[in-house]
């Protein structure tokens, strides 16, 4: 990929008309640049690099989380740009996803990451995902509803997974930052309602973190080669929901958005702490808390994770006592740690009883 080059990208003012010095009034040494530079003033513009934005209406750590990078590895396995296993074989984007599917539902806009005009679009495949999709249905269509968009000089980006009847642009259509292109969805070939946001030049697929294609093993080598108009951090991995159940909870109801309630019954027959955790990767500790109101320790326990997941979950708890629970605000605090060092952490409070 050549160098980006980097200039100003508002237009020039028309030229004026002036008339140029006589040759014979140059200085010599003059005489001899005069044609090449009036050759470079004559040659086009050099074309540059896009400049994105990330292209869903969240914010990054807070309410959406990216999910899965560009497979950087050549051969069958999997690497993000940082040697990391946040990707999987073949990725040709980068997943940028929400926190449950109740976020899905109430409804993230999806806007273009750069300005150009909508070249393909589908709509109309379910938003039931990989595993309550026909495969009929999904058969060349893993992508589900989505568009791409051209950006001049050979870019074009593809955003994959959108709601069913979300899609409110239409092919030809000029499209802006402002653009809102749809929502994002659960349909296509996924697991979790997410936005997959392909980037290719001249038809070959380009990481936006990492165009230089350099891996730097064990870190991000900075946003000197990056896509991103403002410095977007590595995730390396971390807590996406945490909570207290009266049981183990189900992993789907984690996903759909439940087990989040701020008020159990003291007749519950066990407080069991919860942790959601996307990019746990083999070896890493999972540690769950629970603390009566008045602060004492109820359990605390740590898991070592066997395998790398791109979406977990961990739980620990008791049993309710013979003499009940006591009434009033449980914290529960999960940790994530790797290597011994936390890499996320979070803590709420719940009530129990009235």
């Amino acid at each position: 990929m050549p160098p980006r080059a980097h200039v100003h990208c508002t237009a020039p003012p028309p030229n004026p008309i002036v008339a140029p010095m006589p040759r014979s009034l140059l200085p010599p040494a003059l005489r001899l640049l005069a044609p090449i530079f009036l050759a470079l003033m004559a040659a086009p513009s050099m074309a540059r690099d896009p400049i994105l934005s990330i292209p869903v209406d969240c914010t990054l750590g807070e309410d959406c989380f990216i999910l899965n990078y560009v497979d950087s590895d050549a051969g069958p396995g999997a690497a993000d740009f940082t040697c990391g296993p946040r990707s999987y074989d073949g990725h040709k984007g980068t997943d940028v996803a929400l926190l449950s599917f109740a976020a899905m539902e109430a409804g993230v806009a999806v806007r273009p990451a750069a300005p150009g005009v909508v070249t393909a679009l589908r709509d109309g495949m379910p938003d039931t995902g990989l595993s309550d999709t026909p495969p009929e249905v999904l058969d060349g269509r893993d992508c589900g509803n989505g568009l791409v968009i051209d950006h001049g000089n050979g870019w074009e980006t593809q955003y994959c997974h959108l709601r069913e009847g979300s899609l409110a642009v239409s092919r030809g259509q000029r499209v802006t930052l402002s653009t809102t292109l749809g929502q994002i969805g659960y349909s296509g070939r996924t697991a979790f309602p997410h936005l997959h946001l392909s980037v290719r030049k001249d038809g070959q697929v380009v990481d936006p973190f990492n165009t230089d294609q350099i891996l730097s093993c064990g870190r991000d080598d900075g946003p000197e080669d990056d896509l991103w108009g403002e410095v977007i951090a590595y995730d390396p991995g971390g807590l996406i929901g945490l909570g207290i159940e009266t049981g183990v909870p189900d992993y789907a109801d984690l996903k759909a958005g439940g087990g989040r309630a701020a008020i159990l019954p003291a007749t519950a027959p066990a407080l069991v702490g919860w942790g959601l955790i996307a990019g746990g990767r083999a070896g890493d500790q999972v540690e769950i808390e629970i603390r009566f109101p008045d602060d004492q320790r109820m359990i605390r326990q740590s898991q070592t994770l066997e395998r790398t997941q791109a979406m977990l979950f961990r739980a620990a708890g008791k049993k309710r006592p013979a003499a009940g629970w006591p009434m009033g605000d449980y914290t529960v605090s999960v940790r994530l740690l790797r290597d011994g060092t936390p890499i996320d952490a979070g803590e709420r409070q719940i009530r129990v009883g009235n």
